[in-house]
């Protein structure tokens, strides 16, 4: 039997020599996947996707510790999303602080949101709280169109993305770079939210959701870790946001709204609720579907077939909301058939091949 002894083994990061290989060779593959797509494909696209994955990713994990480890629903993290990203983007084209310390800066200020609105969930919860983080996105996007200072309804610009300033000058130009810095912050971020649920802050995220009134019991503080949760997301989110920003190099306020949160709630689902392994499951699935899904007029006979249909029976000017329902079907598909998401499917073939062929 696999019997810990002692807390260090809990936490440690390579319980086996095989994940010690498995974790090496992910490395190198993440590292070589830039130079191999450039070689093969001779497109950055796929460079593309991959930063858009990280960030994903990011978002996933981080909402995953508020749904899934603490069992608190939110469907405003779309503000968190647009804090980050805009803070992110107002301190270095307006305040001039390096690119480290202002998307820093940002998780923080984000952080502190967080916080203040994990103060209802203390008395909020299930429908009600998540109407309540509902209006928190909707009133941080109104705020940044109708205030000048966030650039209005005309958004904002992202700044080169200098890295080394004010030490010296190194702009991360193209995808490839951008890549190298998208998936080491993603990478670092999973391993911190790997081992925060194996502390004690993580251990009373999951006491609370199993049952508050229990962990209160056992001692643990709901006015502090519930806030702490909302806070911890918000980072996440926050941080994803910022990287977002320079992913695409311009925002404005409609890119952060009520629907995004429902998708970044569905990564969550998708992938397993209450996993690390889950979320980063959830998020390379979930935005590979949601890149692929808006090209679907492009894809062989399928994509014909729906345009003819569009045109006969339907406006050709909708057919992009074809993706929508296509995305949200795979979505229900995955629940009914697997509750626990990407996680659960994940479990079921490792059971199998520990005892195959019986």
């Amino acid at each position: 039997m696999d019997i810990k002894r002692d807390y260090y083994e809990d936490i440690t990061l390579f319980t086996s020599n095989v994940v010690k290989f498995w974790f090496a060779v992910l490395i190198v593959a993440l590292i070589c996947f830039p130079f191999v797509v450039l070689k093969l494909k001779g497109s950055s696209y796929y460079i593309y996707l991959a930063n858009y994955i990280a960030i994903n990713v990011i978002v996933t994990i981080g909402l995953n510790i508020l749904v899934g480890y603490t069992g608190q629903i939110s469907l405003g993290h779309a503000g968190f999303f647009a804090i980050g990203a805009y803070m992110t983007i107002l301190g270095m084209s307006r305040f001039h602080i390096p690119f480290f310390p202002a998307i820093i800066l940002a998780g923080l200020i984000s952080a502190f949101f967080g916080f203040l609105l994990g103060i209802p969930a203390l008395r909020l919860e299930g429908p009600y709280l998540a109407i309540a983080t509902l209006g928190f996105g909707m009133a941080i996007t109104e705020t940044i169109g109708r205030w000048q200072f966030f650039g209005g309804r005309m958004g904002l610009e992202a700044p080169p993305l200098d890295i080394l300033r004010p030490l010296g000058s190194f702009v991360l130009k193209s995808d490839t770079q951008k890549y190298f810095l998208f998936i080491s912050i993603c990478v670092f971020l999973t391993w911190c939210a790997r081992n925060i649920m194996k502390t004690r802050i993580g251990r009373a995220f999951i006491a609370i959701r199993d049952s508050d009134i229990a962990a209160q019991t056992i001692g643990i503080n709901l006015t502090l870790y519930k806030t702490m949760a909302f806070a911890v997301s918000a980072f996440y989110t926050a941080i994803a946001g910022g990287l977002m920003a320079f992913l695409l190099g311009f925002i404005n306020p409609s890119s952060f709204n009520f629907i995004l949160s429902i998708y970044f709630l569905a990564f969550v689902i998708v992938g397993g609720i209450g996993s690390i392994s889950g979320s980063v499951m959830g998020g390379i699935l979930m935005s590979i579907l949601m890149i692929e899904l808006e090209k679907i007029q492009e894809l062989p006979y399928l994509g014909h077939l729906i345009v003819t249909i569009s045109e006969r029976w339907m406006d050709i000017s909708g057919i992009h909301n074809i993706s929508s329902i296509i995305f949200g079907l795979i979505i229900i598909l995955i629940v009914v058939v697997e509750p626990l998401g990407l996680y659960g499917f994940w479990i079921r073939t490792k059971l199998y091949w520990k005892t195959w062929p019986f």
